[in-house]
C-alpha cells in the first residue's frame, strides 16, 4: 500500500519539471482511512514546498492522517518555513519517505525531528525511483556543479552527419520531442562553436508549455559571429559564450552589448577547461546541462570527466562515409581496456528509433 501512494507522490513530483531547479522535485500526498485528502507538489522555484501545497488542497482534517513524501521534508529556513514545523502542527501521524535529502542542511535531521515529536516515520520507500528522479538534485547539492547529460543522435553505422555535413534529420519526431522535453527540464544547454558554424542552430525548447535553457557556447577564441541565431533570439533566456583570455575585448564588448554574459575561463593548452567551466556555471545556479555539441567537444567532455550520463538515440539508417562525422572524436582510445564504460544501462523506443541510456563509471 505504501508503494501505491509513493508511485502518485513521484508522478506528482514530475509535474515541477523545468521550475525548480536548482530545488529538488518533489510530491507529497495525505492519506486518510485510505482515501487520498490531499496531495501536492514543489511547483516553482521559491514557491511553497510539496507538503505545503498537500496541505493546502486537503478536503478534510488532516489530524491523524499519513504523508507520502518522496524526499525527507525540510527542517530549514530557506526561501520558505521548514515542512516538518507543518507536518507537527497538523498532527500527521505518520510520514513515508522516499529518499533522505543528500542537502548538509539537512541530511536526516528532518526525520528525526519529527520522530522526536512522536511522528511514525518509514524511509526508504522507493527509494531507487526517488534518486532517480532527482539525480540532478543530488549530484548539484553534493558537489555545486552541473549534472551533464550527453545527448547524440547517430545511425546505425555510428554516424552523426553525413559527410557532407547534412544531420537533418537523423531521428524521426517522436525521438526529437523526447529531447525538446529534456530540453525543458535541464537548467543549460551546451554546444561548441563548431555546432554553430554548422547549424547555427537556435538551442530553445519546443515543447508546449516548457521553458528554454540558458544557452552555453564553447568557444574557446571567440569566434562566434555576431548575426548567430543564438546571440539575436529576443527571449528571457541568457546566452553565455565561455572562452579563454585570448579573446578580444572589442568582440567581448559586441557579444555584451547584444545581452550575452562571457566567460573568461582558465584553458587547457589553450582550450577552454571544461572543469572549470563546470565550477563557475555551478556558482550561476546551472544545476544540468544537456550537452548537444559535436564529436570534438564530446571527446573533451568525456576525456575532462564532466559528463556524468549518456543518451543515445541510434536511427535505423546507414549512410557510410570515411569522413562522416561519429558521436565522438580526437585521438580516441588506443586499446579497448581504456574505453569509458557506462553502467545500468536502458533501453526505449520512439518509433523506430532506440535510446540507450547509462550513467559513467
Amino acid at each position: 500500500m505504501d508503494e501505491k501512494y509513493m508511485k502518485i507522490a513521484l508522478e506528482l513530483a514530475k509535474k515541477g519539471e523545468g521550475r525548480v531547479n536548482p530545488n529538488p522535485l518533489v510530491g507529497a500526498v495525505i492519506v486518510k482511512d485510505n482515501k487520498i485528502i490531499g496531495e501536492g507538489y514543489h511547483e516553482y522555484y521559491g514557491g511553497p514546498h510539496a507538503e505545503i501545497n498537500a496541505f493546502s488542497s486537503a478536503k478534510e482534517n488532516v489530524e491523524g492522517s499519513t504523508m507520502y513524501v518522496t524526499l525527507e521534508p525540510c527542517c530549514h529556513y530557506g526561501k520558505t518555513p521548514p515542512c516538518v514545523n507543518a507536518i507537527i502542527k497538523n498532527n500527521i501521524k505518520k510520514v513515508v519517505v522516499g529518499m533522505f535529502d543528500p542537502n548538509a542542511k539537512v541530511a536526516g535531521n528532518g526525520i528525526e525531528i519529527l520522530r522526536e515529536h512522536g511522528i511514525e516515520v518509514i524511509t526508504g520507500v522507493l527509494e531507487k525511483q526517488s534518486r532517480e528522479l532527482n539525480e540532478i538534485f543530488i549530484k548539484y547539492i553534493t558537489t555545486k556543479s552541473p549534472f551533464v547529460v550527453m545527448k547524440y543522435a547517430m545511425t546505425l553505422d555510428g554516424k552523426i552527419a553525413a559527410y557532407t555535413g547534412d544531420s537533418k534529420w537523423i531521428t524521426g519526431e517522436k525521438a526529437r520531442e523526447e529531447v525538446h522535453r529534456l530540453r525543458n527540464k535541464v537548467s543549460g544547454i551546451m554546444v561548441g562553436i563548431g555546432t554553430v558554424f554548422q547549424d547555427n542552430p537556435s538551442l530553445t525548447c519546443r515543447t508546449h508549455g516548457g521553458r528554454s535553457p540558458k544557452r552555453i557556447i564553447v568557444d574557446s577564441n571567440l569566434r562566434i559571429p555576431l548575426n548567430s541565431n543564438v546571440i539575436n533570439i529576443k527571449d528571457e533566456t541568457l546566452t553565455i559564450v565561455a572562452t579563454t583570455k585570448k579573446a578580444s575585448q572589442e568582440k567581448i564588448q559586441l557579444l555584451e552589448d547584444k545581452g550575452a554574459e562571457v566567460l573568461i575561463v582558465e584553458d587547457i593548452d589553450g582550450r577552454v577547461n571544461l572543469q572549470a567551466l563546470m565550477k563557475r556555471l555551478g556558482e550561476m545556479g546551472v544545476d544540468s546541462i544537456l550537452l548537444e555539441g559535436g564529436s570534438t567537444l564530446n571527446y573533451s567532455a568525456i576525456e575532462q570527466g564532466i559528463v556524468d550520463k549518456v543518451q543515445a538515440y541510434i536511427a535505423p539508417k546507414l549512410i557510410g562515409g570515411q569522413s562522416a562525422k561519429t558521436p565522438i572524436g580526437g585521438k580516441g582510445k588506443a586499446l579497448m581496456s581504456e574505453s569509458i564504460n557506462l553502467q545500468n544501462i536502458t533501453f526505449k523506443t520512439f518509433d523506430e528509433d532506440i535510446l540507450i541510456e547509462g550513467y559513467v563509471k
